[in-house]
């Protein structure tokens, strides 16, 4: 199959879970983008490498080899061949990879990679800039939002691990990403001119993925 489904959004809006279960629905693959500027995140940290500077992040942005699986019911994300599917969900990570994903030339490395697994079709992708700049031929855009107040809560349930991960914290860091996502000059957050808009802050999981799955089979 050759359908290609975009679906963009900002943090807690419930991205992930939607398009695995849309990928499973349609029988399609699954590819987090946001997992693989993650892992070059983590591996920046992990590096020594300062993230506040975007001259030292270029200058080893080709250096991590990033491999994504695209399995929705085992979705894996590896560097140089380690597992990094739970250290890449650490708030440190969290905290510094809008910093990391504003280098142009980490962009331009995992677009790249980023097409390559979305040619064969038959996949959802999630991410910020899909539908603008990574498939913007896709039949098929969604732009995944909720509430402030509801991404908060989301994202502080994924973090409960994390005693410091309140829900105003979480906000608060929250919004900070956001400005940074949508603000940067290269590949900003942003809803494409031709995706439909869905609003999760009210809607179930199953609701949602329903909504997608619908779009998906009036649109194609």
């Amino acid at each position: 199959m050759s359908l290609v489904i975009a679906m963009d959004g900002p943090s807690g809006s419930g991205k992930s879970s939607a398009s695995k279960g849309v990928a499973r629905a349609l029988g399609l693959r699954y590819l987090d983008t946001g997992a693989m500027y993650r892992a070059v995140t983590w591996w920046m940290l992990d590096q020594g490498v300062p993230v506040d500077d975007p001259a030292a992040v270029a200058a080893r942005a080709a250096d991590p080899v990033i491999v994504s699986g695209t399995d929705p019911d085992a979705p894996s994300i590896t560097v140089d061949g380690r597992d990094v599917s739970a250290p890449i969900r650490t708030r440190e990570v969290t905290n510094a990879v809008s910093a990391v994903s504003a280098v142009p030339e980490v962009r331009a490395r995992l677009v790249a990679l980023q097409r390559e697994a979305i040619a064969g079709g038959g996949i959802v992708v999630e991410g910020r800039d899909i539908g603008t700049v990574v498939a913007p031929d896709a039949p098929v855009k969604v732009y995944l939002t909720a509430s402030e107040e509801a991404r908060a809560q989301r994202r502080a349930r994924d973090l409960a691990a994390d005693p410091s991960a309140t829900v105003t914290l979480t906000q608060s860091e929250q919004a900070r990403r956001d400005r940074l996502d949508s603000t940067r000059k290269a590949s900003p957050l942003a809803k494409a001119a031709d995706a439909t808009e869905i609003d999760s802050t009210e809607l179930s999981l199953a609701e949602v993925i329903e909504a997608v799955v619908r779009l998906a089979k009036e649109q194609t």
